[in-house]
């Protein structure tokens, strides 16, 4: 949310267009709780969320370890002081030819969720720890990952078994509940099924070491959303019913959690207008839209908090959109955001909690619009 020091920045340095400013301090804050709520798991920051170098370099400092999707995620992290074994490549398509440069970098914890891509990394990188990504259902979540990644469990089971076939180290397995997750039982769920992996291939005598227990951690946007420490006892409480004194090396995976409510995007009213004289929906016409940064507002899944020089005024609902050109760029239509009447063109508004998915989202110039500018401080 907008820190006193995010808001004297844009104070003294008034930047023109719509920017993101990330305060460290939250950062900082966030990783300390995760490392409190969960103190016997590796926390692999999913760099996805925010690659900026200056986070970084910061959570590098303070012992983070990096869940990447690519081969320039893998370089983001080492160039900020991240070991090789300190980094995952947690993406489960990849180009063979990607492996390999993760390889020869020193990357050996790879994610899977097929045969055939645990035949890619036999091939171009011997002896690497695989971890099989198994299917959850997203229940509970407000931006479901549910068919993209992962296969049910009787397919890990084959996954992970191909894998020691090939001589790769059969590693785990790891699940996603989901992004911005507020069902604390989800863990619970996905747990049951990595134990029943565990199980069925422990009895021919395969025995897997870690569970990568993902992301999901939510930021808080206009609904209160459990703190830090709730989810870890919810999460320790499930390990301990499935998994008794035989606990597993755990991993997780925090990306919105980690930087979401560390960042505040700074726009401006373009316009505000009707489409007919009696409609009682106004028209409201940011600087920023879906191509601009804020493409997590699809169907309407992630609320930003908005906040106005004019609030504590009457308000009344309206139709939020972007400045493009294109249709589609609309926020919130199906529910119109409440926002002062009093607000006019030109007026300046803070859109909350815009620190993860927002820079990395942002398109390249379409329409002409410069991609998201970001300060960290």
């Amino acid at each position: 949310m907008a820190t006193q020091r995010i808001l004297d920045f844009l104070a003294t340095r008034r930047p023109s267009g719509p920017c993101l400013v990330v305060d460290l301090d939250v950062v900082r804050d966030n990783f300390r709780a995760f490392e409190k709520a969960l103190p016997d798991s590796k926390i692999y920051y999913a760099v996805k969320a925010n690659p900026a170098p200056e986070i970084l370099r910061l959570l590098a400092a303070m012992g983070s370890s990096f869940d990447t999707a690519s081969v320039a995620e893998v370089e983001m992290a080492m160039d900020a002081g991240a070991p090789a074994d300190r980094i995952s490549f947690g993406n489960t398509i990849k180009k063979e030819r990607d492996i390999a440069r993760a390889y020869q970098l020193g990357i050996r914890l790879f994610a899977v969720d097929c045969v055939e891509e645990v035949e890619k990394i036999a091939r171009v990188a011997p002896g690497a720890r695989v971890f099989c990504r198994v299917l959850t259902d997203g229940e509970g979540a407000e931006w479901p990952l549910s068919r993209k990644f992962g296969c049910v469990p009787a397919m890990a089971v084959d996954v992970l078994r191909r894998a020691r076939e090939l001589g790769l180290d059969a590693y785990g397995v790891s699940f996603h509940v989901g992004s911005q997750q507020t069902d604390l039982t989800a863990w619970d769920r996905a747990l049951a099924d990595a134990k029943r992996v565990f199980a069925t291939l422990a009895e021919e005598g395969i025995v897997l070491k870690m569970v990568n227990m993902g992301g999901g951690f939510p930021t808080r946007y206009l609904r209160d959303v459990p703190a830090a420490q709730a989810y870890g006892q919810a999460i320790f409480s499930a390990l301990r019913k499935h998994f008794g004194n035989a606990l597993p090396e755990t991993i997780i995976e925090p990306g919105r959690g980690m930087v979401g409510n560390a960042g505040v995007i700074k726009s401006e009213v373009v316009l505000i207008s009707k489409k007919a004289d009696n409609d009682n929906v106004r028209w409201v016409f940011l600087d920023i839209g879906k191509f601009g940064g804020l493409a997590e507002t699809m169907d309407e899944a992630i609320r930003y908090p908005i906040v106005t020089a004019h609030d504590g005024g009457e308000t009344a609902p309206c139709v939020l959109a972007g400045p493009t050109c294109d249709s589609a760029d609309v926020m919130y239509e199906k529910t119109p955001y409440p926002l002062p009447l009093s607000l006019t063109i030109g007026d300046e508004v803070l859109i909350e909690g815009t620190g993860a998915y927002t820079t990395t989202y942002s398109a390249v110039a379409f329409n002409g619009f410069e991609p998201l500018r970001s300060y960290v401080i």
